[in-house]
């Protein structure tokens, strides 16, 4: 049957063979049998084209015979496997049927309930079948599809997106936002797209929503195309709804400067006595105060026209204060023990660090070893990544290449030093670092950043936004990176 069906020469003959043949017709015969009538019906309508004809599909969906074959896969699709119903969706959508029909109606019905069993090629077909917001949120909330990323399924969304995004509604997109951040896609297309639905829409959305829908930006390390608009608007809609929700807000702060965009009004209203106070008396307090420690930071750094408030050094509290459990998880599939190996021939176990903290509260490992000590000098927190720390290793090295063995560097680049209580911390910092070097006569301290996959744009050699961020900052506080 199946190949009678696409030895076909006729939209008829496709249509006699399925349906007078019914006993020898199987699940897997009903999505050849559509996708063989869309090659058809396209060559037809490019000869009608060529003859001067206006012919579309509408009157071979009306006849009979397609109306048998419809209503044969209505009957029986919860019996087909996953494939034939993903296959017959997608045939469907080829064909131009509408989303009302009964036939796209109860196949898009059977792949909603059957998507924890598909694998990652189903469910890229059904996304390019299916255009509604029901089937789009099932889709994207799919653990399966989540964790998942095949390229035909992101050029497919990269040429869908853009003209279906004005009828999604807020919590779609939000997912896809959700999921071009988890896999760190960087195409201007989906972003952009993002990026113009939170223009329009912005003012009616909520903070977390719109954290949502920011966060890809600063992920990516991209700024849109209309972040000249995009931008101001979000600082309006900030001071508006600061209070309502002070997580989202300083993660949509956080994303801001990480984009190197630093929205002084909204800083004002942050480290204001009132914002500060409705945190404290938050169940979020700890992770507040340790983003709001980390803007902090980033101003003393970056943003030296501020002149508002700060943050009062009362609350100011380190990022991390161990490894995380997903980077011991990630440490496997790292190069960092590899140039660890290859530190300890080149130079010796005692002329670099790992697993170190810098200051102002960098963490350079993925991981603080027994005994460990901190070359902090301050207790601010700046963080390289809110949810993982870089791999990185310290050493001391003059302009010649010589690295200075660790135990004749002085005790004040290896303990923490008490907590800085001025507001020109960084600057002393700062000043500290260049004239330790000094004193150790031309040798300069030395980030060896061992850079992962995950620390880049997906198939990009641009820098995710928290560790461009971070890489910025070491660098004004007068340390030299090495990237590897």
């Amino acid at each position: 049957m199946k190949r009678l069906i696409e030895r076909s020469r006729s939209v008829g003959e496709v249509l006699r063979w399925v349906t007078q043949n019914p006993g020898k017709v199987s699940a897997s015969h009903y999505p050849i049998a559509l996708h063989k009538l869309g090659q058809l019906l396209q060559q037809q309508q490019g000869q009608a084209v060529l003859n001067g004809e206006s012919r579309g599909p509408g009157h071979v969906l009306e006849q009979p015979e397609f109306q048998a074959l419809s209503q044969a896969i209505v009957s029986g699709c919860a019996k087909f496997d996953n494939f034939s119903i993903v296959n017959c969706l997608y045939a469907a959508a080829a064909l131009g049927l509408p989303g009302e029909s009964a036939l796209v109606r109860v196949l898009e019905d059977e792949s909603r309930s059957r998507l924890g069993r598909f694998n990652q090629k189903d469910v890229s077909m059904v996304f390019s079948s299916e255009a509604n917001n029901k089937a789009l949120e099932a889709i994207f909330s799919s653990q399966l599809f989540y964790e998942n990323r095949q390229e035909r399924f992101i050029r497919s969304m990269a040429e869908w997106l853009p003209r279906k995004a004005e009828n999604l509604t807020p919590y779609t997109m939000a997912l896809i936002a959700k999921y071009v951040a988890r896999h760190r896609l960087r195409e201007p297309r989906l972003l952009d797209t993002i990026a113009t639905f939170l223009l329009k829409r912005g003012e009616q959305l909520d903070s977390k929503v719109i954290q949502k829908l920011v966060f890809p930006f600063s992920r990516m390390n991209y700024r849109p195309a209309n972040h000249g608009e995009l931008f101001p608007k979000l600082e309006v809609i900030l001071e508006q709804k600061a209070g309502s929700s002070p997580l989202a807000t300083v993660n949509i702060l956080m994303s801001m400067f990480q984009l190197s965009h630093f929205p002084q009004s909204v800083l004002h209203q942050v480290f204001s006595p009132a914002f500060i106070t409705n945190v404290m008396s938050s169940p979020y307090a700890l992770i507040v105060r340790r983003y709001l420690s980390l803007l902090d930071a980033a101003v003393e750094l970056e943003f030296r026209d501020y002149s508002g408030p700060r943050l009062d050094p009362r609350y100011r509290v380190l990022m991390f204060e161990h490894a995380l459990t997903a980077d011991e998880a990630n440490r496997k599939y790292s190069y960092k023990g590899l140039v660890a190996e290859a530190l300890r021939q080149l130079v010796g176990e005692e002329c670099y660090r790992q697993d170190e903290v810098l200051p102002p509260g960098y963490c350079t490992g993925t991981a603080h070893r027994a005994g460990a000590a901190r070359a902090s000098t301050a207790s601010l927190c700046v963080a390289a990544h809110p949810h993982r720390p870089s791999a990185d290793f310290l050493l001391w090295i003059n302009r010649s290449g010589t690295v200075l063995p660790l135990s004749r560097v002085p005790v004040m680049a290896k303990s923490p030093a008490a907590p800085a209580t001025t507001s020109a911390a960084a600057l002393a910092l700062r000043s500290s670092v260049l004239a330790l070097a000094s004193d150790l006569q031309d040798f300069a301290p030395v980030v060896l950043s061992v850079n992962d996959k995950w620390h880049y744009c997906q198939n990009s050699d641009i820098l995710v936004g928290s560790r461009a961020m971070r890489d910025r900052h070491l660098r004004l506080l007068g340390y030299s990176l090495v990237q590897v």
